[in-house]
């Protein structure tokens, strides 16, 4: 079985530089991929001001509205404020049988979670974990801890297993640590396109203007990676900061 999905920080849905709003876009570029599964992080729940500001701000959770009629939205909120919240996003082509959130905050500045779920393909369940980890590398390293842990007590060693998001990780710290404790590969690892970092094979994705930071990654066990991308150009340089990433892969 094929799956393709894709990775993306959708930046609340607003454009990176002026802070318009992009959401209605951004839907329209996320069916054109036609993903399977879509990590997405800094998905806003709810936004009061932003609602009030632009008339036709979506009604619903924006993971709900990028979800359409055509895909299951599981959320987990990370931040909170005043005015709404947001967090990470699994849209999915089949059924998700369950989600968990783990709030993985380092302090109270910088607030992040691990959505956990299990997607019950045709064939087997895979399980996905959506992450959003910090800008600091101690807390960073924390975070990932965090993740294993998560890994070793909920999802089996021979069930199929998708780790996605941004990591933050731009001098690829954490890669090496992952595939030890959890035996994945990054989608990138066999790949060397003009894209990669020089030292640390990994997808430059930020800012998506002008991408010089690796801060994106997927991570896979139990399935074949037949090939990954960083979309780059339109209308992708005017939706979010970060620049998505998709892999084809096989079940």
């Amino acid at each position: 079985m094929k799956l393709h999905i894709a990775t993306y920080n959708i930046h609340k849905g607003v454009s990176w530089f002026a802070q318009q709003p992009r959401i209605h876009d951004m839907r329209a570029a996320l069916e054109s991929l036609d993903a399977d599964l879509l990590f997405l992080q800094e998905v806003q729940g709810k936004h009061d001001r932003r609602a009030a500001r632009h008339e036709h701000w979506p009604v619903q959770g924006q993971h709900d509205y990028l979800a359409g009629d055509r895909r299951q939205a599981a959320y987990g909120m990370n931040a909170v404020y005043q005015h709404g919240h947001h967090g990470n996003a699994l849209l999915s082509r089949y059924p998700i049988l369950h989600h968990q959130n783990q709030d993985v905050s380092d302090h109270r500045f910088e607030e992040r979670g691990i959505l956990h779920c299990i997607v019950q393909m045709p064939e087997q369940l895979v399980h996905c974990y959506v992450v959003h980890l910090g800008l600091f590398a101690a807390g960073r390293r924390r975070q990932a801890n965090l993740l294993i842990e998560a890994v070793h007590k909920q999802t089996p060693p021979d069930m199929p297993l998708i780790i996605a998001g941004d990591f933050n990780d731009w001098r690829n710290h954490l890669s090496d640590c992952l595939r030890h404790e959890l035996g994945v590969e990054e989608v990138f690892d066999h790949l060397s396109p003009a894209h990669l970092h020089k030292s640390h094979k990994a997808a430059l994705t930020f800012p998506v203007g002008a991408p010089f930071l690796a801060l994106d990654r997927i991570y896979v066990r139990g399935l074949k990676v037949c090939g990954a991308r960083v979309l780059r150009g339109k209308p992708w340089s005017s939706l979010s900061d970060h620049a998505p990433l998709t892999t084809d892969l096989v079940l």
